[in-house]
């Protein structure tokens, strides 16, 4: 058996691996060699049901390459239909314990992952520089994020606290926050240790068990992450995850057993999977797309107001739902827009793994042409201020690259009407603060927009007048920590609860409201105990 392995991670590493670069190959070998449910190498991802990571009886499979050289990494089933239901059955099974086990047995477990994952963090932060692109120290602050959660989570015994009061001479009314049952979570592409974290210790620590799809083009972080949950301590079935494309979805929107759906990602899937999932009488929260819009004052840091847009435009390679994909420039600050791409200019594209890479590539082929395409439809409209479409990173020819892109534009076309996704910055001018506004506000997404000025009485009113659920000042990406939640609006969000925070404990639980009734007079002496009281 040890020779078979052997042979095994030789045979990767010789035939498969050897297009990696020399920084990522090693990785990816100590990924595949110390990791159940994920390979790096060329193996197949597993399924993770019932506490056991599954080989997948599947007939199709999705390839995932590394997006810096097009190297296969893993093979990701399309989970069977038996597999699914495997998967629902584990999870609801489990859910006839763990909704009753306490509310301190819960949140030690999320004590114990937070902890797992600080000490694991280096294999999950590989894993998403090689599957997503994303560059080293972007995909450590993927997880950070995501970490937050777990560890706001661990407050769950003050935060799932009930209410009650005496509403009448012995007799009191009190509410209770419940679990719902199985819920589901599908998650994107572009955050695949962040967005599972937004889901797996919320419904974990409200009681529920969950059945989670993760991206098929990045699983690798949340299998890492489902086999720290189980060294933490979570039972069997409390989580399972499954993998695939369009029928997975559609299994998760129909099973009758499952109550509610997390997902982050596109209108179009995230439009389908709401309407779906609510005609069949599950709670949905759904994030969407986005155009955030980040308005310069001519009184700004000039400094910090550039090299925030700069940040918040290229970091991730613009694969951020709250990105600042629009840059507003006032009155004079449009003096500053050479400046800004002089600086944009100066920013080293390359492989994640490599020193002093500001941003990697774009997920993959399809992505990286999409992006072209609405670079290009700014021909002949607008001016094309800095060009990316042709970069060339020489140490990774098949990269799916595109370097820093600045469109002068206007609202009419498409490079500003389209979430382009991709590493472009679209700038607009405007005259006043009254007209930026106007733009922000007729645009049809409301995840978030930013200002900068220095002064208060103009940010007070972007804060009042801006229609957008996220809200920075002189901060060029304001999602909020997760004491806080989420808050996108208008074309950003479906649904009526928000992610994480008070809005997540509400997300997965229902309130439950007794009315009791005990006469004092009826009560029969007993003598007390004097022991310490422990409770489990």
């Amino acid at each position: 058996m040890v020779l078979l392995a052997a042979q095994r991670r030789c045979f990767s590493s010789s035939s498969v691996s050897r297009a990696l670069s020399a920084a990522a190959r090693p990785k990816a070998e100590q990924l595949s060699d110390q990791w159940k449910g994920t390979s790096a190498t060329g193996g197949t991802t597993k399924n993770f049901i019932g506490g056991q990571f599954v080989e997948s009886k599947a007939t199709e499979w999705i390839d995932v390459l590394d997006p810096s050289t097009q190297t296969l990494l893993t093979r990701v089933p399309h989970t069977t239909n038996t597999e699914f239901e495997q998967a629902v059955d584990a999870a609801a099974e489990a859910y006839k314990s763990w909704s009753r086990t306490s509310v301190l047995a819960r949140q030690r477990f999320a004590m114990e992952l937070q902890a797992l994952l600080r000490q694991n963090a280096d294999s999950i932060a590989h894993s998403i520089v090689l599957e997503q692109g994303k560059t080293l120290p972007d995909a450590q602050g993927d997880l950070l994020r995501g970490l937050q959660v777990v560890e706001t989570a661990t407050g769950i015994t003050s935060t799932l606290l009930g209410e009650k009061i005496e509403v009448s001479k012995d007799m009191d009314t009190y509410v209770r926050k419940v679990p719902l049952g199985v819920c589901a979570s599908i998650a994107p592409f572009n955050f695949p240790a962040m967005i599972p974290l937004w889901s797996i210790p919320m419904a974990a620590v409200t009681g529920n068990t969950l059945v989670l799809k993760p991206s098929e083009r990045d699983p690798g972080a949340a299998m890492i992450i489902a086999e720290l949950c189980q060294r933490a301590g979570l039972p069997p079935g409390v989580l399972n995850i499954v993998h695939g494309g369009v029928n997975t979805v559609n299994s998760i929107c129909d099973h009758p057993a499952i109550k509610a759906i997390s997902f982050v990602g596109g209108d179009r899937a995230g439009r389908h999977i709401y309407e779906r999932g609510t005609r069949n009488g599950k709670r949905v929260q759904a994030n969407l797309g986005a155009k955030n819009h980040a308005i310069v004052m001519p009184d700004a840091n000039k400094n910090l107001a550039l090299n925030s847009l700069i940040g918040a435009a290229f970091g991730a390679a613009g694969q951020r739902c709250m990105a600042i994909s629009v840059a507003l420039l006032i009155g004079e600050a449009q003096s500053w827009l050479p400046e800004l791409v002089e600086r944009a200019a100066k920013l080293k594209v390359s492989g994640g793994f490599e020193e002093g890479a500001d941003l990697g590539p774009v997920i993959s082929p399809a992505a990286k042409a999409r992006i072209i395409d609405l670079i290009s439809s700014a021909e002949g409209q607008g001016k094309i201020l800095l060009d990316g479409r042709n970069i060339k990173v020489a140490a990774y020819p098949e990269g799916n690259f595109v370097g820093p892109t600045i469109i002068e534009a206007n609202t009419s076309m498409m490079c500003y009407q389209a979430e382009i996704f991709g590493p472009v910055l679209v700038v607009v001018k405007a005259d006043t603060l009254d007209d930026a506004l106007d733009i922000i506000n007729e645009n049809r997404y409301g995840n978030g927009a930013a200002i900068f000025t220095q002064s208060g009485a103009t940010a007070r009113k972007f804060e009042t007048e801006v229609n957008v659920g996220q809200i920075g000042i002189n901060v060029p990406i304001p999602v909020p920590l997760p004491m806080f939640s989420w808050s996108g609006n208008k074309g950003s969000f479906l649904g009526d609860t928000h992610f994480y925070g008070k809005s997540g404990i509400n997300f997965y639980t229902q309130n439950k409201t007794t009315t009791s009734l005990w006469k004092a007079e009826d009560a029969v002496g007993t003598r007390a105990s004097v022991n310490m009281p422990t409770h489990h």
